[in-house]
């Protein structure tokens, strides 16, 4: 009988945890009488992608990812549209899509939800042909996302350090956003497109985003002055930014942002430099990704205080 062909991509230097037992952990369990298994290393960006492609090309069953949610990805846009199924051994800072898929941060556990087999098709987007697959936006998330990516260090702390310094430094910018139903004009705080529900780190942006319904949840946060800070933030811990008085949420399949000069973009928290015009669409069910059947329930987090919310989050 045929092997299955399992391609095992590896980013080294993601996240903040050692990754040297993966191959081990993926070789016990993995029964080698059924599949055959390579490990790739990444040395250098972009690099994931073109294994991934090599990978399709060569007609692998599964392409591993163990890294965060750049390496995802890299991945993840050489399998959109193809046969073959992404499985993602969370090893990031934010590890965005993989939470939203409700898989463990946990490596054991991420294995065995690859191997328990089930598959989902989820939706992914493009924002001037950058494709994501969690959020893609302008304005302060896009500013962080380019602090961040300078910063040699990652996780929460090193988003909160760059947060507070660039809420001084940050200046909201006017923008013309045209949807499916209209066009307005305003000045934001930042202007999200989700996918997925969150930024990743359980920052929730767009709390109600479906990634099988072909479209995309944009949130336009307008200006906040110092006051607001501490409620919106509990407000994004909690999956309540939906709630708060400066936020205009649009659910459509195409969108188009103008601003009045060029400036970065993020995409799935990779800032990339953009022009004047964005243009973002969803497109539906286009890639295959190995999934938990069932969803596990979290009690509401309404009731927390900023204090220990930002807590809970600091040991995400």
């Amino acid at each position: 009988m045929e092997k299955t062909k399992v391609c095992v991509i590896i980013n080294p230097v993601s996240g903040t945890e050692s990754k040297k037992n993966i191959p081990e952990e993926v070789a016990a369990a993995f029964d080698q009488t059924q599949f055959d298994i390579i490990i790739r290393i990444t040395g250098y960006p972009g690099h994931a992608t073109e294994i991934a492609k090599e990978a399709v090309k060569n007609k692998f069953a599964y392409v591993l990812t163990v890294g965060g949610d750049g390496t995802v990805n890299e991945v993840a846009k050489a399998l959109v549209n193809t046969d073959t199924v992404l499985g993602i051994i969370p090893f990031g800072s934010g590890n965005g899509l993989a939470r939203d898929l409700h898989l463990s941060m946990d490596s054991e556990k991420a294995i065995k939800t690859i191997l328990d087999g089930n598959i989902r098709t989820i939706d992914y987007g493009s924002a001037n042909e950058h494709i994501f697959f969690c959020t893609c936006g302008v304005g302060f998330d896009a500013f962080i996302s380019d602090k961040f990516a300078e910063d040699k260090k990652r996780g929460p702390l090193g988003y909160v350090r760059n947060i507070v310094e660039g809420v001084i430094d940050f200046r909201s910018e006017e923008y013309e956003i045209t949807h499916d139903e209209g066009t307005l004009n305003e000045r934001a705080f930042l202007v999200t497109c989700a996918n997925a529900s969150q930024y990743g780190n359980e920052v929730y942006i767009a709390p109600g985003a479906d990634m099988e319904d072909g479209k995309m949840n944009v949130s336009i946060l307008k200006p906040l002055n110092a006051n607001e800070i501490p409620q919106t933030t509990l407000q994004l811990l909690t999956k309540n930014i939906d709630k708060n008085s400066k936020m205009i949420s649009l659910l459509t399949s195409n969108l188009t942002i103008k601003r009045s000069k060029p400036g970065m973009l993020h995409v799935d928290g990779e800032p990339v430099e953009a022009g004047k015009e964005i243009n973002v669409t969803i497109y539906q069910k286009g890639l295959k990704v190995f999934a938990p059947k069932q969803l596990e329930v979290k009690p509401p987090k309404e009731k927390e205080n900023i204090f220990t919310a930002i807590t809970r989050w600091l040991n995400v």
